[in-house]
């Protein structure tokens, strides 16, 4: 198990063991994270746990132009069901994911001090905030960060109040994503919804190569 001190380099993802943790300790600060996520690492824990750095093989990723819109999702999008903002309120959308009950977990990984991280990382411009409203009430959202020079979105959680309100808005982020030529969305561990929207599973070696 490898012990982060007060530098900021990561040990090789190789080190990382079957269930993709690499590292624990250090920190949250601006420059770690960035060091993180343009290394295929990203920061999982629980309140009370010491951080803890993941790099996962295989990777779940999502190439735009594999997405998948079912048929009564397009059905929704025509209507125009909801309406989709981007960085309009980002600390409400990451709050909202932060509470948002989750059958497959026990408590959050978005924890307070995350939280803070985040939205320091996105009033400088790398995180993405995206927002789905219904009659003015915010309903839905999700955000990650966006790696600009490497033409990479880094997913990060999604929250949804009312039916399909967090896939409507993924939808939309992936086709803004795709006219900004975005290469690759990862989406960092396989779920069966993401799988239906298209993500799939590689290997970390390849999805490596893409940063």
């Amino acid at each position: 198990m490898i012990i982060l001190t007060e530098t900021i380099k990561f040990p090789p993802v190789t080190y990382a063991d079957t269930d993709g943790l690499l590292a624990i300790g250090g920190d949250l600060s601006t420059k770690r994270l960035l060091e993180a996520y343009n290394n295929g690492i990203f920061p999982w824990y629980n309140e009370g746990q010491m951080i803890m750095w993941f790099s996962p093989d295989p990777r779940m990723v999502l190439f735009p132009s594999e997405l998948k819109v079912s048929k009564s999702m397009r059905q929704l999008i025509r209507k125009n069901q909801f309406e989709v903002t981007f960085n309009k309120d980002f600390e409400s959308v990451i709050y909202n994911c932060a509470v948002s009950e989750r059958p497959e977990q026990d408590g959050t990984w978005i924890t307070t001090e995350m939280q803070k991280a985040f939205i320091k990382l996105h009033s400088l411009g790398h995180v993405i905030s995206v927002e789905v409203w219904q009659d003015s009430v915010l309903v839905g959202g999700l955000y990650g960060i966006w790696l600009k020079d490497k033409n990479i979105f880094c997913g990060e959680s999604m929250f949804a109040k009312v039916s399909n309100a967090s896939k409507y808005g993924f939808i939309k982020l992936v086709q803004l994503l795709q006219k900004k030529k975005v290469k690759l969305i990862d989406c960092q561990v396989y779920t069966e919804h993401l799988a239906s929207l298209g993500a799939r599973e590689i290997p970390r070696e390849e999805f490596l190569k893409y940063l």
